[in-house]
């Protein structure tokens, strides 16, 4: 069993690999603090499962998951994230992300998230569900769910106010790329500017 830690917090990868040990004392745990590095681990020996966080240096979490369930879709993927469970719950599991768990939970109920994921099941904890459960029965779905998971990551940045250039460096793609990603992101948004971007984000949490 190789399992992979995302995270770019030490302490982070320190509790999750304390808890992978109790309950898979036999299991391979490499850590990774950025998405290059997942890639990297990803290519050299493919993992069984993923904890994945979504805050990370250099790419989306959501768009790791993305590229990680297209390479291999029986990849184990469970999300531990910081972020408010409701805002991006329901696209990770779209994605094909195995659970959704937010890091303020108690020790012991990441615990029993990793082993129910490592058993091949998934895990969404109360809370979440029953966020996930008024969405779904309210029948509306947000602009920028439709999102890609490329374009949702370049709405993000251009709400944290970066430009093109920078974007594009972060994501090792060329400013014209980046630019026809943001024409598309107005478009589905109906949006005209980036100030209208920025005050999106900002109304619907989608930046720290």
């Amino acid at each position: 069993m190789n399992i992979i830690l995302c995270d770019d917090h030490p302490l982070i990868r320190r509790s999750l690999r304390e808890l992978l040990q109790e309950i898979r004392p036999d299991a391979v745990v490499r850590e990774a603090t950025s998405a290059a590095e997942l890639f990297q681990c990803q290519r050299e020996e493919p993992a069984h499962m993923v904890v994945l966080d979504l805050s990370l240096p250099d790419r989306h979490g959501l768009e790791c998951l993305s590229e990680l369930r297209q390479r291999d879709p029986t990849l184990k993927v469970l999300i531990l994230s910081m972020h408010n469970e409701e805002r991006f719950a329901l696209r990770a599991l779209e994605l094909g992300a195995s659970g959704y768990l937010g890091k303020h939970r108690a020790p012991a109920e990441i615990a029993g998230a990793l082993q129910r994921v490592l058993n091949g099941g998934r895990y969404i904890d109360p809370e979440t569900a029953e966020a996930l459960a008024r969405r779904a029965f309210g029948g509306t779905k947000l602009p920028h769910e439709a999102l890609s998971p490329r374009e949702f990551s370049v709405l993000r940045e251009l709400g944290r106010g970066r430009s093109p250039a920078a974007i594009a460096e972060q994501l090792f793609l060329s400013a014209k790329t980046v630019s026809t990603y943001r024409s598309r992101v107005l478009n589905k948004l109906a949006l005209k500017t980036n100030a209208d971007l920025v005050r999106y984000c900002l109304s619907h949490a989608l930046i720290d």
